[in-house]
Parts: C-alpha cells; structure tokens; sequence
C-alpha cells in the first residue's frame, strides 16, 4: 500500500509530542468548536427579512422541479444542486429561518472537520484552537447564516481535505473523489481546490501509485463538473458587473480571513507565519497553507483577464488560515502542560469578544446590503389599490419577490408573465411596442428604479428597458415634493404626466386705424 506518513505539523507528530491522549480529548476537541458553532449559528437566525439573493433562492426553491430545471437553462446554473436541495428542505416548511438552516448546519459540520484535521494531522489542541477560530470569525459566522451555498461548500472543502488525508494513510479514494465532486457541483469554483490538493502532494513526496489514484479521482470529479461548466459559461453575463480585483481586494481577503483591523490580525498573522517553516511529508502546514493560498491567488489572477472575483466564491479557502495559526501557536507555545489547551483557549475568546460588535450587527437587516423590508413597507403604505408599477430595469422587480406584500394590491403593468411561468427569475415582460401604448395610457405611474437607472448617462441595451427609460424621462414628471423615496438602495417615486405645453393665447383682433385730424 503506498501510503504516507501523517507526522504532525507542529512537533512531528502526536507521538513525538507525546500527546496521543484518550480519545475523548481528540472527541472533545472536534465536538466543541462544532457546538460553538451551532450555537452562533442559531443566535439571530431570524432578522425579520431576506436580501436580494437570499429571497432569488427562496423563490426558485420553492418552484417544481421543472420549473427550477428549466430556469437553470436560462440563469443560475452555478446554484442549481443547492436549489434543489433547498427544495426539499422548504417542502417541509417554507420559511425565512428555515431557509438559512442548512447553512447553520454546514457552517457546524465545516468547524468539526476543520478541528478534526488539526487533531489528526497535529494533536487535540491544535484542532480545538483551529477549529474554535473558525467558528468565530466574522465572515463563517455571516455566511452561516446565509441562505445561499457558500457554507455547503466550506464544508464539502474541508471533508475533501479530511479524504484526501485518509486517502493518503491507505484508505480508499473513491469518497474524495464523490465530495470534492459534490463540492464542485455546489459551486464550480470549488474546482481550484485541486491545484492545492495537488501542492499538497507534491510537498508531501508521494509515489507514483499515489498520483496515479489521485489523478483519478480528482480527475472523475473534474470530469462531472464539466457539463455544468459549459453551460455556466454560458451565463457569463451574470457576472459581468464585478470589478477587475486590485491589491486592495487582496488586503480585504487578507483581513476577512486573518481578522479585522486591530489586536486579532496582528496576532493571527504572525502565528500562521510560524507554521510554515516544515518538513516535506504531509504535515498540517502541507495541507492548510495551499488550501487557504491557491484559489484566491489563482481566482485572483484570472480576473485580471475576465473578472469573476468576489471573496464568496474563495469562501471555502478560509478554513486553512485557522489551521496554520493553530499550529503556529502550538509551535511556539510547545510544552505538555494541561494550562496550554486552556490559554489558547481563552485567546480564542477574546477574539471572540473583540468581534462581537460585528457578530451583533450582522444579526440585524443592516447586517445585509437589502432586504427591501424598507419598500416594500413604503409600497404598502403610498401605492394605492389598482397602481401601476413599473421596475426599471426588471432586475428592480426582486424586491417585490423578496418582500411581495408590499406590492399585492399593485398592477405590474409591463409584466406579462410571472418567473416561474417563463422559466426566468424575475418574469417576461411586453415588447417595446406594446408597453409603450401601455405607459402612454397612463396618468400616474410609481417607478421603482435601480440607483443607476434614471442617471443620464446610462443607456440600456435592451429596447424595453429604453422604453420604459424614455416614457418615464420625456412623458412623466416626479409627483411633487414628498412623492419620491429612497430605501433599501432603491428609488420609489410617483411620477405623473408631464403637462401639455401651454398654447400660446389668441391674437389680439387688428386695432382699426383711427381717422386722420387735421
């Protein structure tokens, strides 16, 4: 068997530090960051309101299998396991809590797995403080609370990792190959936990036999990826709005995944940089550091050519910055006394405390960009029964699908088919033509605009959206003082028809010369 050996990352291995301990201390070191997990997890899961994206899954999972096949056609095709997962989770009972449930319990899965390594490839407290420090950091804690794939994906990244690790102690490699698989299918970018799968090999020195079983199961995973990556390719579009990264995108990952500003990342920071000084055998450092480097650096890199960057997509390689402070702490701290496991303990939670300003707010609708809470109130409140509503563009129409009671009463006038009935998300709407002699019809019309959309210079390609542009613009007027709100980063206002230029008044009748006097 051409296994390999699994020497600890920090001191050489739990034998060579003499930390083999009973089991229910490499038990307790997994189960407890998992239940401090949970426990953040749930803590304000219910804010009184989804945003944007949150709302697109509620909607498209609740759909019939069909329906969401064939959206996934058009749009999303990236997201399509997880809306089908979400799909059975909200036939049991569709709800805004339920909705995020799955991301709590990944988020906990991920945390005991990222303890679980530590553990194996260091010893208990190593995997205690790695796995305490992930769940702790802002940025797992606001995607487990997240109705979206993200914290699915961090822990199918962190199983594959605890596979690959098994796989390379003599165990079989067929479940590496089914969860980095399932990962990928959850969000194709998990793809580029190959390349540091495959750092990690080559740092550990393995044998041809083990490249060969490697390259076959990371390959078949590669090889299910592809169809959903030819048709995701071509709903590029979707993405079109993100930036080309700089070097302050990578500061801000850097902060993300190290800590904020302040006492926590100067502490983090150096104490990574201490675990990565190693020998060339598979150690803890062979596996976290290419994990929490490579896919942002290759994400990264590839924007600067065709921009797909955002810090969510590279969510899942956050995970290896615990593990490397972890066995960084470990390194310098050293020793077998039982005070060690308790100090990192409690710097782990005054972390904790430090953060916890952050942890508060993300549980309230300012923790998200919008919930349209706001509007849809707002609607609900000016819009009269049997008021025409225009969403310019039609992407505006998502906060009548996040929050829709606010629009009940309302007459979508350029809709003329809803999501689910045209296989799109947010509808089909009338041609230009048509919904021109609709809006000219019209004495009053509440427009619900994007914060671009009624700015000059912009100038939408498709024709309806320049019609709805050019009505509303040269045909209409704002209502008045009063009539137009800003909420939730969009603009609700009442404009009514622009007054007929005012005709110029009759002539005055010739005024009859008057008679001559001498």
């Amino acid at each position: 068997m051409d296994s390999v050996n699994t020497g600890g990352a920090a001191d050489g291995g739990r034998a060579a530090a003499g930390e083999g301990g009973p089991s229910w201390r490499g038990a307790g070191a997994v189960l407890l960051p998992a239940g401090v997990m949970l426990a953040l997890g749930l803590w304000g899961l219910d804010r009184g309101g989804m945003w944007r994206d949150e709302a697109v899954t509620f909607q498209v999972a609740r759909r019939s299998v069909p329906q969401i096949w064939r959206l996934l056609h058009g749009v999303d095709a990236v997201h399509g396991l997880y809306y089908l997962l979400l799909h059975a989770v909200l036939a049991v009972r569709p709800g805004e809590t339920v909705l995020r449930l799955p991301s709590v319990g990944a988020a906990a899965l991920a945390t005991a797995l990222v303890a679980a390594l530590g553990a194996r490839l260091a010893r208990p407290r190593v995997g205690l403080w790695a796995g305490l420090l992930y769940a702790v950091t802002p940025l797992v804690g606001h995607y487990a609370q997240e109705g979206r794939s993200y914290a699915l994906v961090c822990a199918g990244a962190a199983g594959a990792a605890l596979l690959l690790v098994r796989a390379l102690d003599g165990r079989p490699w067929w479940p590496y190959g089914v969860v980095l698989a399932l990962t990928c299918l959850l969000h194709e970018l998990a793809v580029l936990l190959v390349l540091a799968h495959a750092v990690t090999l080559l740092h550990a020195r393995v044998g041809a036999r083990t490249w060969a079983r490697w390259g076959a199961a990371a390959g078949a995973a590669v090889l299910a990826l592809s169809p959903l990556a030819l048709v995701s390719r071509a709903q590029a579009g979707q993405v079109a709005w993100l930036p080309r990264p700089d070097t302050g995108t990578a500061e801000r990952l850097l902060h993300a995944f190290l800590g904020t500003d302040g006492p926590v990342f100067w502490t983090c920071l150096p104490l990574a940089l201490a675990a990565l000084p190693g020998p060339r055998r598979l150690t803890l450092t062979a596996v976290a550091l290419p994990w929490a480097v490579l896919p942002p650096l290759a994400l990264l890199t590839v924007s600067q050519l065709r921009p797909m960057y955002d810090d969510r997509y590279v969510l899942y390689a956050l995970a290896g910055v615990p593990l490397l402070v972890a066995a960084g702490a470990d390194r310098l701290l050293g020793g077998r006394s039982p005070l060690v496991p308790l100090v990192g303990t409690l710097a782990v939670a005054l972390a904790f405390t430090h953060h916890l300003p952050l942890y508060r707010e993300d549980r309230t609708l300012r923790g998200r960009p919008d919930t349209f809470a706001a509007v849809s109130a707002l609607a609900a409140r000016e819009v009269r029964p049997g008021d025409a509503v225009v969403f310019l563009p039609s992407i505006g129409r998502r906060a009548k699908v996040a929050r829709p009671e606010g629009f009940r009463t309302a007459r979508d006038v350029a809709l003329t088919a809803s999501g689910p009935a045209s296989g799109t998300l947010y509808g089909r709407e009338r041609g230009a033509a048509e919904l021109r002699r609709e809006l000219l019809a019209l004495d009053r019309l509440w427009v619900l605009a994007e914060p671009y959309a009624l700015r000059s210079r912009w100038y939408p390609r498709n024709p309806t959206e320049r019609v709805k542009l050019a009505v509303v613009t040269e045909e209409f007027v704002p209502g008045g003082p009063g009539r137009v709100f800003v909420r939730d980063g969009v603009t609700l206002g009442l404009y009514i028809r622009r007054p007929a230029a005012a005709e110029p008044p009759p002539a005055a009748p010739p005024v009859p010369p008057r008679p001559r006097t001498r």
